[in-house]
């Protein structure tokens, strides 16, 4: 059965990309520790002969939410942080804040908030800030966050402030919803990287390598990518237009090409298949280390990926600490309690613990929308189905 499913993965990926329908990818997928199908299809460059490899890194976007929410929870581990503590010492530009008395309408005035925003709004992305996919875009508070410099849309980590600046214009914005009440989408995550590296007193870079990237042994995960591993990088695309070119989005020497001012822990990674797979399995292994050392303790993992917020979309989503969890069996695919995460630069993770299954696809184009292309949900059918 496993050396049908690794079939079933390898020429699922390999027929995507004959088909033009990315220009090359990277696959990991792992059954109770054992490698089932591990490879890589395709070019960095469309019609070149470089080839995309099982250790070429990859722009991971949105999959770095759950990679900083691993780092978060050491904190809550050591007792630097507590979940249901409010952030205002560490994060003061949070305090006292003002709501909208309508989210859909910034003309109707507004409320103080009824409590602070604790630790695990953050981790669980009911601050009061983000994206809300249920209403028409851009939502009041995105496009005040615009107007103040902070512009929503796909990753450019060159482009946002220092991260006491980037504080400083989210807390001239009101909250769109009462802390603890409501579920949106990405902000929570970027100031959740704040929030770690201020109240561990290091930089967000500094404070992953050493609880979560150096233990775990992610030599090629991090925000920036050296010269010495530009080469596995390459450039990354947009989807083919009506006439089917792709635009070119990010050069390899572009924009994750050098440490940036804000180290965005909602989007700003760069990570390999393996890498992934080493947090993958950390967590699967109840929070261990492969040398058996404790990264996270068993009550850390159970509550991240413990789903804490009710439905976040109408296909089974919901969310737990940090990540993305599985409210609901996927037809053919992953099980409820299924846990991880995509990215819309073109990644995605998941874990199903009913099968011990991981998997990870990482691909050089963005998607076109939040709904994942058609090879996703057939790698997920693949790697996951019976």
């Amino acid at each position: 059965m496993d050396g049908q499913r690794a079939g079933r993965i390898g020429t699922t990926v390999a027929e995507a990309v004959s088909a033009g329908q990315v220009p090359g990818a990277a696959w990991l997928v792992v059954r109770g520790g054992k490698v089932l199908s591990r490879g890589a299809a395709g070019t960095h460059v469309p019609g070149s002969d470089d080839p995309v490899e099982p250790d070429s890194v990859f722009r991971i976007s949105s999959v770095t939410k759950p990679v900083v929410a691993v780092a978060a929870m050491t904190l809550v581990d050591d007792g630097v942080l507590r979940l249901d503590d409010p952030v205002d010492d560490v994060l003061p530009e949070l305090a006292d804040r003002q709501v909208l008395a309508d989210p859909a309408d910034p003309g109707a005035g507004t409320a103080p908030a009824v409590r602070p925003i604790t630790v695990r709004d953050l981790l669980t992305f009911r601050l009061g800030l983000g994206l809300d996919f249920t209403v028409p875009w851009p939502s009041p508070t995105v496009a005040a966050l615009a107007a103040a410099g902070l512009p929503a849309g796909p990753p450019q980590p060159q482009a946002a402030p220092p991260a006491d600046e980037w504080m400083r214009l989210l807390g001239s914005v009101p909250l769109a919803h009462q802390p603890g009440t409501r579920w949106l989408y990405h902000v929570g995550a970027s100031v959740l990287g704040v929030l770690v590296a201020r109240a561990a007193g290091r930089p967000l870079p500094e404070v992953l390598a050493g609880r979560v990237l150096e233990p775990l042994a992610m030599r090629d995960t991090g925000f920036g990518v050296p010269a010495a591993a530009r080469d596995r990088l390459g450039p990354h695309w947009t989807p083919p237009g009506p006439d089917g070119t792709r635009d070119r989005y990010d050069a390899a020497d572009g924009q994750w090409a050098l440490p940036p001012a804000f180290p965005d822990g909602g989007d700003g990674l760069v990570s390999t298949v393996d890498d992934l797979g080493a947090l993958a399995r950390m967590l699967a292994d109840g929070g261990r280390a492969p040398d058996g050392s404790r990264v996270l303790t068993e009550a850390a993992v159970s509550a991240m990926t413990t789903e804490q917020v009710g439905p976040v979309d109408d296909e089974g989503g919901g969310w737990g600490l940090g990540i993305g969890v599985r409210r609901t069996d996927e037809p053919g695919g992953r099980h409820a309690g299924s846990y991880g995460w995509d990215g819309g630069l073109g990644s995605t993770w998941w874990t199903d613990p009913v099968t011990d299954v991981s998997a990870v696809l990482l691909t050089n184009q963005m998607w076109s929308s939040p709904q994942p292309p058609p090879l996703f949900d057939a790698f997920r059918r693949a790697a996951f189905g019976v």
